[in-house]
């Protein structure tokens, strides 16, 4: 059986707003996803309804609104033929369901199929809508509990790192924060609270820059929404009814932050450190909670030309990878070597990349271990200013390295993220001429 090529001809988001307190709070979810999926494919004629044979759904809270498999394609008028699936890997769940999508099409099940991700973060994510876990619906206290097969597999993967993991760390709970787990990829890298608030202020500056610039026009889908009432706590009001407002722009973005401002935060409560160190995770230095949606449109390569359609990449590597748990913003390091053995390219051919910024903390130690410079990471901002709505972010990496691919007119791109639990997940594109 021969492999196909599979190209990313397109992909469309919408803005990202703060999750419980943003411009979304008071618009179905579900809607706009079928609204962006509607406007993805109008903006791509040659590309017919019919012709859509699966999509993905990449989410991770499981909101009422959007966990009916269907739900969002049936909104946006597609046939009831085609085919869904829900997908969750965490903040990896919407990269997931393009990789499956990706897959698809490169094994011949079917020709083509969109990538979808949405994320409500300003309503519970645990416990069913916020009911108070039991003694039998809580984890597994045996989770907790350390023994010699969870510390081999802490050390299988010494291959990929540069400096070692020490045992405070790697046999404290398996299952921790992913708060914590930033300051202890901190704490191993010798990273300096300085580090890090330079990095997120510049990741603001660089996204403030880029909107002002028209760069996500393409990108970001403007949406007419119901600006939601807020009581004097900050709660929504649901029974009163908003004003319609447009929504064109990352809601996270502060055009004003510097390194000075993000000083005077203080650390996270909770975050300790392990090795009594500076605790140097604070809110600025971190990614914020969001809603949005995102998604991307596949295909085989043979199906494009056959169109005449003119795709943004091709998709060239696929790579997932595990690591400690405690040290979970390092997994994009064991994804992304996978990913370029599986492209047959090495980092240093790696010409653009989107990193999600869920911390600082991981995106500087990780992109340093696999030697691509930090000026070719995140050009045009990134998370700690987008925003980061868990299972839509992953669809939107993938667009974005492949929309700066076709602007820089640079060859290889990469998207990767880290992902909960200890994951990472990582594609690689190739710009196509």
């Amino acid at each position: 059986m021969s492999i196909r090529n599979v190209v990313l001809v397109d992909g469309l988001r919408s803005p990202f707003a703060r999750g419980g307190r943003g411009k979304l709070v008071a618009t179905r979810l579900d809607e706009v996803g079928a609204r962006i999926l509607r406007t993805l494919l109008d903006r791509n004629p040659k590309v017919r309804d019919t012709m859509i044979e699966d999509i993905g759904l990449g989410n991770v809270s499981g909101q009422g609104e959007f966990t009916l498999l269907g739900t969002v394609q049936r909104l946006a008028g597609l046939p009831l033929e085609a085919c869904a699936f829900n997908s969750n890997r965490q903040c990896g769940s919407s990269m997931e369901t393009l990789h499956r999508i990706a897959m698809s099409i490169m094994v011949g099940t079917i020709d083509c199929g969109i990538a979808l991700g949405i994320e409500r973060m300003g309503r519970a994510l645990l416990g069913g809508g916020g009911a108070k876990p039991t003694r039998v619906t809580q984890m597994n206290p045996r989770l907790f509990q350390t023994n010699d097969v969870q510390k081999k597999m802490a050390h299988d993967h010494d291959q990929y790192f540069s400096v070692p993991f020490p045992d405070y760390i790697l046999e404290s709970s398996p299952i921790t924060s992913m708060l914590q787990t930033a300051q202890n990829v901190a704490e191993v890298y010798g990273l300096t609270r300085k580090e890090l608030d330079d990095y997120s202020a510049e990741s603001h500056r660089k996204t403030h820059a880029a909107f002002g610039a028209g760069t996500y026009k393409d990108e970001v889908l403007a949406l007419e929404v119901e600006e939601p009432v807020f009581d004097d706590q900050r709660n929504w009001v649901e029974e009163e009814t908003g004003k319609t407002v447009t929504f064109d722009r990352d809601e996270g973005i502060r055009p004003d932050t510097t390194p000075e401002k993000l000083s005077q935060l203080p650390p996270i409560k909770g975050v300790v450190s392990l090795g009594d160190k500076e605790i140097v995770i604070t809110a600025g230095n971190s990614c914020p909670t969001n809603d949005g949606v995102s998604a991307a449109l596949l295909m085989s390569e043979e199906m494009a030309v056959r169109l005449g359609l003119e795709p943004l990449a091709r998709i060239a590597g696929l790579g997932v990878g595990g690591v400690k748990p405690q040290l979970m913003g390092i997994g994009p390091i064991v994804s992304t070597r996978k990913a370029l053995v599986h492209a047959g390219l090495d980092a240093g051919q790696i010409d653009r990349v989107e990193f999600n910024e869920a911390f600082a903390a991981q995106v500087i130690p990780s992109v340093r271990e696999l030697g691509i410079p930090l000026e070719n990471v995140n050009v045009n901002g990134g998370s700690i200013a987008i925003g980061h709505p868990l299972g839509a972010t992953g669809a939107r990496l993938v667009t974005t390295v492949a929309m700066e691919l076709r602007r820089s007119g640079k060859r290889y791109g990469l998207a990767t993220q880290c992902i909960g639990a200890g994951m990472g997940i990582s594609t690689i594109l190739e710009r196509l001429d």
